[in-house]
Order: C-alpha cells, then structure tokens, then sequence
C-alpha cells in the first residue's frame, strides 16, 4: 500500500473492528445487523481518510469492499433533515449503479428517510425527473444520464458536499472523461471527492489534477485469493476453440459460468454452439437494448442460466456473486484485463476455475500473463476432458416475469407472500427476486418452473390478477 504523505490521517488495520472508527452507535449496530465483522483491507486503508473529509483515490478490484468504503463516508457527512442531493456517484454501467444504490439503502438503514435515487439510461426521464422534485438525499448513476438532468435543471447539485468516482478507469475505458468534467464542473468546489478504480491509466492522474484537492492515494496488491482460483490453459487449433468450451463445461458442470470473448462476432457464434449443444446460454454484447440486458443479467445473476457469454466491454461493472468458473474463449492482450478476467470467480469463501483456451499464436498474450502474475501456467490437453456426466447440465432455476414493477408498487415481499401463501411453495423453492420499473422477475426451482407460472396466473399478487411468463430467453 502506498499513500502520499500530504495528510494525516492513519489508515486502520485489516480485519480491525469498524467500533474503531468514528461512526454513530446506530450505524454500528446497523452494520453489526448486517453481518459486517471486520473490515476488508480497502475499508481499513480509506475509511479513516475519507472520514477526515479528504480527498481520496483509491486502488480496489469489484467485491473487495470498497462499495461500504466510500457509502459510510458520504452517510457520515448527510443531513437527513435536508432534501436536496448531499452525495452523487458516478458509475460506469446501470448494473453497477442499482447494486450500489442497493448497498447504499441497506448501510442507511440506521437513518430513518433517506432517499437515494438512482439515474441511469435506458429507463424514461420523467419518473426520474419527478422523483428529484420531491427531493433526494443521494443520486447514483451514469454519467450520460447524470449529465441530461443537470442540462434539463431537474437536478442541481448546490447542497453536495460528496462526490464519488466508482470505477473510474472503467469509465475512462467508455470514453467517458468529458461527461466526468461536465459533471464535476456543476458541483462546488468546497466538496470531497472520493475516486475509487481497479487499474491506474494515465486519465486517472488527469482526472486528479483536475477535480481532487491534494488527495491521499491509496494502492492496495490483488486481493483474490489465488489458491482459490485454480487456474488452467488448454491448447486448441482455432477450428476447434468453440467446439472445446462445451468440453469443458460437460467436463467441470460449473453451475455459473462468465465465458469471456474478444469479439461480439464471436459471442454470438458460440452463444448458437452452446444452445445447439444443449446448454442455457445467453449473450452480452454492447448491441442489446437496455430490457433485453436487464432479462439476461437477472436471469444470470439468479441461476437460470448456465453460460454468460460476453465481451469484456459489456462486462463491465458487473458483479455476480456465487461463480463457479470463468472461461477465456480467447487470450486477452492485456494481462491486466486477464486477471480482472478470473478475479471475479473465487470470492469470499468459494473455489473457482479459470480455465483458457489458446491457440499457438496466442502463445506470446499467454506468456506475457505468466510475467504479470509472476506464475508459471499449468497446461493440460483437450483429451483430459471428460463428460462427468451423461445428463444435460441444466441450472436450478428459472426465472418468471410478472408484468408490473415499481410503477406498480410492487414489491419483493408481495411475489414471495403469493408464492408461499396460496401457491403454497416453501421458502427455498424461491430465489431471488428482481423489482423493475415495468416488470418483476422471480426465480423459482426449476422443478415447480411451469406449476408457478400456472398458480399466479390463477392466483392474486397484492389482491389483484397478474400476467405471468417463463423467460427461457
């Protein structure tokens, strides 16, 4: 870890009690509610700067914490009593936006009204632009969509006193500098401004010169555990590349699998493979509109698909807890984005598998990762692969879509009381429940998949009849 030495404040150490730092008894009590023992070494390194009020830029992978880092500070410094927009985050995707704006709301728990409301593309301005008028505490969004509220005047951002760049290199990444500068040029100056990123490219010093006042700079080593990511490459002609990623997953039946490509071409052909083989698979590509996106993610994220193929563009800000494998379908040039790549299988308590597939001209990408990493990669042959099993690898779940979301005033406890109440399931047949703006998805055992979709259809949710379907896209 390295910090500059222009301030004072003394990073905490990693797994120290959160009681040592100067936070509320409530919202103690709140994070002791929320299972929150210790801290992760990017809480400890940040949170005692950031709580000082000082700037901030800070080195952290996704899931290493660094979501609580900059939420307890900018909650610590909140008037609830004043309804205009105290703290903006920035982030790169709307998936990262709505998992942040999610965090946020379960550590304010401790205060009773605040309200955090999050701005991204891709959902209609006006509720948006109504909900800022009746007041919010904090705004989480996209740059884009941030920027298209302050030109309309529906937001204005005269009370912040926090602003937080989320994955900023991500956003450098999307071409999104201007949009940062706009947006930072309609805060005040007298503001803290906490800067959190995975990478170090050049745009991040720009972006310090120019928006942070002498800020602490906080770089923390990987935190990925790699013995909990076992790591393995495959030879293959490229004739034979697409055809080995279901090899592979016949082979090692990993329940969730991120398949990384370096083309949108080459998702969708083997998207096509994939399903023609038998698997639940589903592609991310930059050309999807924002629903279809939505219905892929939530399908993902609750199970009901075996295989995400992406690009690492459309990757981005994407965080799926429980994956079982990551597989690169092709080399990356870049043996950061690689170990980016694996980083997100193998969190918390959970083994992963990296498994890669290389042709004979991807031999340089594969020995400039060796570098990188300081490791010499373990190579086994394709013919090693064998089926485990001679049944499809199906996922547990499946996902339902109601028509009717938050519009509606729908809410997760309503879906769960349907379906444990009169449907009669019990609790662990239901996974996880998504609430839209115009439609919930639910995931249910895959077993019960079709009953439940009968039962609702037959049923009331909230006292009234719904629509109901099963996604199988």
């Amino acid at each position: 870890m390295t910090s500059s030495p222009t301030q004072s404040a003394a990073p905490a150490a990693a797994g120290a009690s959160f009681s040592k730092l100067p936070l509320s008894p409530a919202t103690l009590a709140t994070l002791e509610q929320l299972g929150y023992q210790t801290m992760t070494p990017i809480q400890a390194a940040s949170l005692p700067i950031a709580l000082a009020g000082q700037d901030l830029i800070a080195q952290a992978k996704t899931g290493s914490g660094k979501t609580a880092a900059f939420a307890l500070a900018l909650l610590s410094r909140l008037d609830a009593r004043r309804f205009d927009v105290q703290a903006l985050v920035l982030c790169p995707t709307r998936e990262l936006a709505e998992q942040v704006t999610q965090e946020i709301r379960r550590l304010a728990r401790a205060e009773e009204n605040i309200k955090i409301l999050t701005l991204c593309g891709g959902s209609p301005m006006r509720p948006q632009a109504d909900s800022l008028a009746h007041g919010a505490h904090i705004a989480v969004g996209t740059p884009g969509r941030i920027m298209d509220h302050l030109e309309r005047g529906t937001l204005h951002l005269d009370a912040l006193n926090t602003l937080v760049l989320d994955e900023a290199d991500r956003m450098l990444d999307m071409g999104f500098f201007d949009d940062i500068a706009y947006v930072a040029s309609h805060c005040p100056k007298e503001r803290q401004t906490l800067l959190f990123s995975a990478t170090y490219p050049d745009g991040i010093a720009r972006l310090s010169q120019q928006f942070l006042r002498k800020p602490r700079e906080i770089k923390l080593e990987e935190q990925h555990d790699d013995s909990k990511i076992r790591q393995r490459f495959y030879e293959v002609d490229d004739s034979e590349r697409l055809n080995a990623v279901g090899l592979l997953l016949n082979h090692f039946r990993p329940v969730s699998t991120l398949a990384f490509c370096n083309t949108k071409a080459r998702c969708r052909d083997l998207v096509e493979l994939l399903r023609a083989q038998g698997f639940e698979a589903l592609a991310l590509h930059g050309e999807l509109e924002q629903r279809e996106r939505d219905q892929v993610l939530v399908q993902f994220a609750n199970r009901s698909c075996s295989v995400l193929v992406a690009t690492d563009v459309a990757a981005r800000g994407l965080d799926i807890a429980q994956l079982e494998a990551v597989i690169n379908v092709d080399v990356t040039p870049d043996p950061e984005v690689y170990v980016h790549r694996i980083g997100r299988t193998g969190r918390a308590d959970q083994d992963g598998w990296a498994l890669s597939l290389a042709s004979m001209n991807e031999m340089g990408r594969v020995g400039n990762i060796e570098q990188a990493v300081s490791a010499e990669m373990e190579w086994q042959p394709l013919s090693a692969l064998a089926p485990a099993s001679n049944e499809r690898l199906l996922p547990p779940m499946v996902t339902l879509q109601i028509l009717g979301g938050r519009k509606e005033k729908m809410r997760p406890g309503d879906i769960l009381g349907a379906l444990t109440g009169d449907a009669g399931y019990a609790k662990d047949q239901i996974g996880k429940i998504n609430v839209m703006e115009m439609s919930t998805y639910v995931a249910v055992q895959r077993a019960i998949g079709r009953e439940a979709v009968r039962k609702l259809n037959d049923g009331k949710v909230k006292g009234k009849r719904v629509k109901v379907r099963m996604l199988t896209e």
